[in-house]
């Protein structure tokens, strides 16, 4: 099967969306697919407000088809909502063609913390959106079930995976600090809530990797926290691995990456209840408290071969075999969402105190 993904994010971008997409599409070819890609390269793009470091394309209508057409899909599969997902969903109606859609990013939630928009809004454009598409694939059964309660229709699970020989417990640390050393990595943004943790009394070293918009405001009133700007395969490899907790402060991300990528480390989590950690993170590998701190420390009791077992569990084969089935029964006419598969992990959050 041929399918093409249209998408807003990609490379150069760095973000949950673009790793998913690549890491994904290469473990679906040993099912036999094949993939093509309508992305923003080619076109004429301009920078995000208040995010200048993420541009979006300005596609034209014709292009968009064209392209389309050229690349003679089986199936035609929407990851973003941003232009070109609209341009492809306005194609796809015309032509009366079955496409799919996937739900990576809680605009809502940072449309709100950025611009003071009422979510409620936002959700409603993303509704209709979605309304179309045969299926929408969501990260987690914490998320599928809240885009249900929204007035989502045939929404259906399509988890995240993790490469675990480069993601792996290490003895040569890469990090010499004080410890414990307590890691956060990912997009240094508003809507991370990195100051949940900065703003901790915690013991030895808060190291903060990735980069974005809030960094040098966070870099001047922290001034405790080390910040080493994004990192890339083994170079973040070895950082996961020298940490003794990865702490995770969003309440707004509906997977989080790091999260498995960090516990392939060996490292225990400790975050918020919150949609991403709820479903990825298991009682014996990580710790949700509303109380951050108190979280992080416990944490630290955790045997770190108990994270890395848990993450064992995802890997980009069996997401790319969720979203290759998604595809298939959207295909086949099957539009009523699936309850979730067992190999999907679901952690419990009741009694971690």
């Amino acid at each position: 099967m041929r399918i093409l993904i249209a998408t807003d994010a990609w490379r150069p971008q760095v973000n949950g969306v673009v790793s998913t997409l690549e890491r994904m599409t290469q473990a679906a070819a040993e099912f036999g697919a094949k993939f093509e890609f309508l992305t923003p390269q080619g076109m004429w793009t301009a920078p995000l407000p208040s995010y200048p470091e993420i541009r979006l394309a300005i596609p034209n209508w014709w292009r968009i088809g064209r392209q389309i057409e050229e690349a003679a899909p089986d199936h035609i599969h929407i990851a973003t909502e941003g232009p070109i997902g609209w341009l492809t969903r306005d194609y796809c109606l015309r032509r009366k063609r079955v496409f799919t859609t996937s739900y990576h990013t809680r605009f809502p939630e940072y449309v709100s913390a950025r611009f003071g928009v009422p979510e409620r809004l936002t959700y409603a454009g993303l509704r209709h959106f979605h309304a179309p598409s045969a299926a929408v694939m969501a990260p987690t059964p914490t998320i599928a079930a809240d885009l249900t309660r929204r007035g989502f229709a045939r929404v259906r699970l399509w988890s995240r995976g993790v490469n675990h020989t480069v993601f792996r417990p290490r003895t040569n640390p890469a990090l010499d600090l004080p410890r414990p050393i307590f890691l956060s990595v990912g997009r240094v943004a508003v809507e991370k809530n990195l100051e949940a943790l900065l703003s901790l009394d915690l013991p030895g070293s808060t190291v903060i990797v990735g980069d974005g918009p809030a960094r040098r405001s966070l870099e001047r009133r922290f001034r405790h926290a080390h910040f080493l700007g994004a990192k890339h395969g083994e170079a973040l490899a070895d950082i996961y691995a020298s940490a003794d907790v990865f702490v995770f402060p969003s309440r707004t991300d509906t997977f989080g990456i790091v999260l498995i990528e960090a516990m392939a480390s060996g490292l225990p989590v400790a975050a918020f209840p919150a949609p991403g950690p709820i479903d990825v993170v298991a009682p014996s590998a990580g710790v949700l408290d509303e109380d951050l701190r108190a979280a992080c420390l416990k944490a630290l009791a955790i045997p770190r071969e108990k994270p890395r077992e848990h993450s064992l569990r995802f890997t980009w084969k069996e997401s790319a075999r969720q979203f290759l089935d998604n595809i298939e029964m959207s295909r086949v006419g099957l539009r009523q969402p699936a309850p979730a598969r067992g190999r999907i992990p679901v952690a419990r959050v009741a009694g971690r105190g």
